[in-house]
């Protein structure tokens, strides 16, 4: 059995639509990060960083870092449609996006979310938030003018498309990504559509 640490809303939510659609069996304890006291102290004990998810493997050792955990999973479940098979046309493509949305636009929100962990002048800390704020914007940008759709690999819906669906959830929220980005926004309403992540979609988004 694997246990999924995390927070409802946040990239935790990425690797409990892996499991769910995986087809592991797993269970999930849900922490509050934002406030001093037993369940933050336990996820400092897990992950020094107290960054979320962190995944307990069946073993009991623990795994942090969420594009190695989802792929831990594709590892675990190659048939469950979470990647290409290694060797497949669109192998390259998947391992490129992968690492660019952990590597070039989760930071802006690790350094964006709050400035103060970083800057010590508020005016520091604006331009901190508006900077990153920024550059995800193009960043996504250059995702939409990249793919063609229906999903980020085309034809082939993948893990690559649970980012998406999570991530459109946070700034600069979905409206945006509708105006300046359909072709994301149709992947997260796919994935939204999708009936064996409506239990994680409950958890994470209970609102949307």
């Amino acid at each position: 059995m694997f246990r999924l640490i995390g927070n409802p809303g946040t990239g935790s939510a990425i690797v409990e639509a892996a499991l769910a659609l995986s087809g592991l069996p797993y269970e999930t304890e849900m922490l509050d990060l934002w406030q001093p006291g037993p369940e933050r102290d336990r996820l400092f004990q897990l992950n020094p960083l107290g960054q979320v998810p962190v995944l307990i493997l069946p073993d009991g050792s623990v795994m942090t870092e969420s594009a190695a955990m989802v792929l831990h999973i594709i590892d675990l479940a190659p048939d469950a449609g979470l990647a290409p098979k290694p060797g497949s046309a669109t192998r390259p493509a998947f391992l490129r996006w992968l690492i660019f949305l952990v590597a070039s636009i989760y930071p802006t929100f690790t350094y964006g979310d709050d400035p103060s962990r970083y800057v010590n002048e508020q005016e520091g800390r604006d331009e901190l938030r508006a900077v990153t704020d920024a550059e995800r914007q193009r960043a996504w940008r250059q995702i939409e003018t990249s793919i063609a759709g229906p999903w980020m690999l085309g034809s082939e819906r993948s893990a690559l498309d649970l980012y998406v669906w999570a991530m459109v959830n946070w700034r600069p929220r979905r409206d945006w990504f509708r105006s300046y980005c359909p072709r994301l926004a149709q992947i997260a309403d796919a994935v939204d559509a999708e009936p064996r992540l409506a239990a994680v979609k409950a958890e994470n988004w209970p609102a949307a």
